[in-house]
């Protein structure tokens, strides 16, 4: 079965967007996620579970991920995602040359990721941190 959101909103641009596992808000009021906000997320999320496959198939040991990710739109209309770039910050990493081909690997199998890929510039940086 496919996979299927539902979005509520008001007469302004103020929304819930609720799933089978949970909702959030979306909109311009405080504490609301907007679209761009929700890309990124998106975008994220499936990088990191498709990194987190990968390194757990290497048996790689970490502590944690932080994951920044910023981007440009265009000025023409439509004003798609020009650039991207996502940060990985890994913490305290087994192999920090291991973990660098595991991010590159999940940017090349991660379907968001190559969804998005396709109309903007992306770059992958990664990161070791060590606590």
């Amino acid at each position: 079965m496919a996979d299927k959101v539902k979005l509520e909103f008001t007469n302004e641009f103020n929304g819930t967007l609720t799933s089978p596992t949970g909702e959030i808000k979306i909109g311009v009021v405080e504490g609301s996620m907007r679209p761009y906000h929700l890309l990124f997320g998106a975008l994220g999320s499936c990088l990191y579970s498709t990194f987190l496959d990968i390194v757990e198939k290497k048996r790689l040991t970490f502590d944690g991920v932080t994951i920044e990710i910023s981007g440009e739109k265009r000025t023409e209309v439509p004003t798609t995602l020009e650039t991207g770039l996502i940060k990985l910050i890994v913490k305290n990493p087994s192999n920090e040359e291991q973990f660098e081909k595991s991010a590159k690997l999940a940017s090349k199998y991660c379907s968001i990721y190559e969804t998005v890929s396709k109309v903007a510039d992306l770059s992958l940086e990664v990161e070791f941190v060590k606590e």
